[in-house]
Parts: C-alpha cells; sequence; structure tokens
C-alpha cells in the first residue's frame, strides 16, 4: 500500500539525520528502499529472518527488524551496524514505517469510502456505521468542489491541490477518473457560498501558476448530513457541464448560479426540438448571418438598451432599428418587448443546448 518511492524517501530522510545506512525489504528479500548498495546479498539472510520467531536479530554486520501490519509481517528494515546506537535507529525505523503503514491503510479506507458515498454505492445504514468506525463527522456541513484537467498527462494537479490542503486533515481530496478531482471540503458554520467563491479562486490561481494547468472549477450545495454529499457532487458535475455549454467564458461555476441554463440541461431533446420548431417556424440558427447575430447578442448584453447597443457596435440609432425591424419580420418576436427578448434568449440557448448534446454522441 506504502509505495516504494514514499519508503526511500523516509528511510532517505532518517540517514541524512542518524547518518546511518538502512534498507527495506519485503519478505520475500526482494529490496523495496536502500542506502547501501548490492543489498540483494542479504536476500537469504532475510529470509531466514523471516522464517524466524524473532523480532529483531543482529546479522553479518546489520541489525534486522520485522514490521507488521495487523499482525501480518510487511517489511523488514536492516539498520547498518551492531552498536547499541545503530540499534535504536533500526527501531526508530521499523517503528516509523509502522506508522506508515497505519496511516496509509487509514487513508485508504477514507478515500475508498468518500468515493463510494459519492458515487451512491453505499446504503445508508452503511454510511453511517463505516463513517463512525473511520470518525468521520456524520452531521458536518460539507461541500463538493470539482476540477476538470484538459489533460489526463497533468497528473501533478492531484498533488498540487493536495498541497492546498495538506493542513486541513478534515477534507477529502480524491479522483474518480484521471480528468476530475474531487475535494470533498468541510466548512465552518460562519463560511457561506461567498467563502467557496474565493476558495475555487485560490485553487484556480494555484493550479494556473504552480502546476501550469488550465482547469475548470465546478461546485455544489453546502449540504449538512453525510448522506446528502453525494448530492452536492452530482451538483458540480451538472454544473461543469452546464457551464461548458451556457458559461464558457467562466473557469468557475457554482450549481446555485446555473440560472435558467440548469432547466435547459435537464429538458429532453424532442422537446427542445418541438419548441425551436414552434418559435422559428422550421428555420434555424443557421439561416440568421453573422451580423444579425452579433447584433442579437450585443443587444441582449445591454439589456436591450437601443442607443448603448448602437453606440458599442459603432452603427447609427436607426441602423440598429432597421436590423431588429428585419429580424421581428422573420420571427415575429421583436426583441424590443420583453417577453418576446426572453423567448428568444431561451431559444439561443437551447439551439447551444441541442448543438453540445449532438457533439456528446458523436
Amino acid at each position: 500500500m506504502v509505495s516504494n518511492q514514499v519508503l526511500q524517501s523516509t528511510i532517505d530522510g532518517m540517514k541524512s539525520i542518524t547518518r546511518t545506512d538502512i534498507c527495506v525489504m519485503d519478505t520475500e528479500g526482494q529490496v523495496l528502499a536502500t542506502t547501501i548498495p548490492n543489498m540483494e546479498d542479504l536476500r537469504d539472510a532475510v529470509l531466514t529472518f523471516v522464517d524466524s520467531a524473532a523480532d529483531s536479530q543482529v546479522l553479518s554486520g546489520y541489525q534486522f527488524f520485522k514490521v507488521f501490519d495487523d499482525r501480518q509481517l510487511e517489511f523488514v528494515v536492516l539498520a547498518h551496524g551492531d552498536s547499541d546506537d545503530v540499534f535504536m535507529v533500526g527501531k526508530m525505523a521499523a517503528f516509523q514505517l509502522q506508522n506508515l503503514l497505519v496511516a496509509y491503510k487509514e487513508r485508504y479506507d477514507k478515500d475508498n469510502f468518500i468515493k463510494n458515498l459519492l458515487l451512491d454505492n453505499l446504503l445508508l445504514v452503511d454510511i453511517y456505521n463505516r463513517a463512525k468506525k473511520l470518525h468521520i463527522d456524520v452531521d458536518a456541513r460539507r461541500v463538493v468542489f470539482l476540477v476538470e484537467i484538459p489533460s489526463e498527462k497533468d497528473s501533478n494537479a492531484l498533488e498540487t491541490v493536495r498541497t492546498l490542503y495538506a493542513g486541513k486533515t478534515k477534507d477529502f481530496i480524491t479522483a474518480v477518473d484521471e480528468k476530475n478531482i474531487i475535494i470533498v471540503k468541510e466548512l465552518k458554520p460562519s463560511e457561506n457560498y461567498e467563502n467557496l467563491k474565493k476558495s475555487a479562486r485560490v485553487m484556480l490561481d494555484m493550479l494556473n501558476t504552480e502546476a501550469m494547468i488550465k482547469v475548470n472549477i465546478a461546485y455544489g450545495t453546502i449540504v449538512n448530513e453525510i448522506k446528502d454529499v453525494s448530492r452536492s457532487y452530482k451538483e458540480a458535475k451538472m454544473a461543469l457541464d452546464v457551464g461548458k455549454i451556457f458559461y464558457s467564458d467562466r473557469n468557475i461555476v457554482a450549481y446555485s448560479n446555473l440560472g435558467i441554463g440548469r432547466l435547459i440541461y435537464q429538458l429532453p431533446i424532442s422537446l427542445c426540438k418541438m419548441f425551436i420548431k414552434e418559435i422559428f417556424d422550421g428555420k434555424s440558427i443557421e439561416d440568421f448571418d453573422e451580423e444579425t447575430l452579433s447584433t442579437i447578442n450585443k443587444f441582449f448584453e445591454n439589456s436591450l438598451n437601443v442607443s448603448e447597443t448602437s453606440r458599442q457596435l459603432y452603427i447609427h440609432r436607426n441602423t440598429l432599428v432597421y436590423r431588429l425591424d428585419k429580424l421581428q419580420k422573420s420571427t415575429n418576436l421583436d426583441l424590443r418587448v420583453f417577453e418576446d427578448a426572453i423567448t428568444f434568449k431561451i431559444a439561443l440557448m437551447v439551439v447551444r443546448y441541442m448543438k453540445y448534446m449532438e457533439n456528446q454522441n458523436i
């Protein structure tokens, strides 16, 4: 469970402090980590030690120690030297590895629990029972952040996020696939959605500057019980998808701010096609030229203000009025009337949603 890289880093650190060479082998005499070359020569001695009843032994100028995981022998530690000081260093190394096994096992169990919780793979009674065994507070306020990585090759993103939350032991960081990082964040009673937005911004800036990765971040609503964490996760997933469709200019999207885009995202395609057919009378958005579409978008951006829109488009007010009149004749929708403008705006969003779904199914 503990990687060879972690073992090597641990004994390198111990050697730099104690100036004692250390080697870690498995129960078959294979070297896992070492500060001493050619330790394979001691394989037979290690196998003999594994079969013995002793927990420690001095042989061939080395101190041998056993490291157990739930009474199961996991590692053999060798410390170079036969003095009392070397014995103490070897015992410390064995103790350190023992604690690493416990810590990684606990972390693995918690990661497993959180993954199954997010994916709705647990019964309600199992959620509370396992949370109690893992010492996880079931009534804490939590929210789920979802970080989408553009490329599967950006593996250092997960470690960057772990570093950001290194001191926060009550937060859980995991990944259900190679392109998405999930943070289940525990919140203080005073933290609100404004704090979540700031946390997302810090995460985005850190990944952009330190890991040099452009990511998208979404988060769900705050939940008060652990059984509802999966709901916050699903909301974050929806926010990520809806953001791609309707708010592509945003790197951070909150489920609570999706607006009408969230409703459109949940409509069946058949109903969308029927709506578009009724609104445009068989016409398509592609039938409008680029000039008309840019005029419509700018008109919406300026809250249906004719004067401001014409100023920003560098055209005469009468020219804009002419374009709007022309659009009204072809669609029977006058964008200067609020109700017609809302209908047209929704139609544009529905068309965008349909295109996105078509591309997903290709």
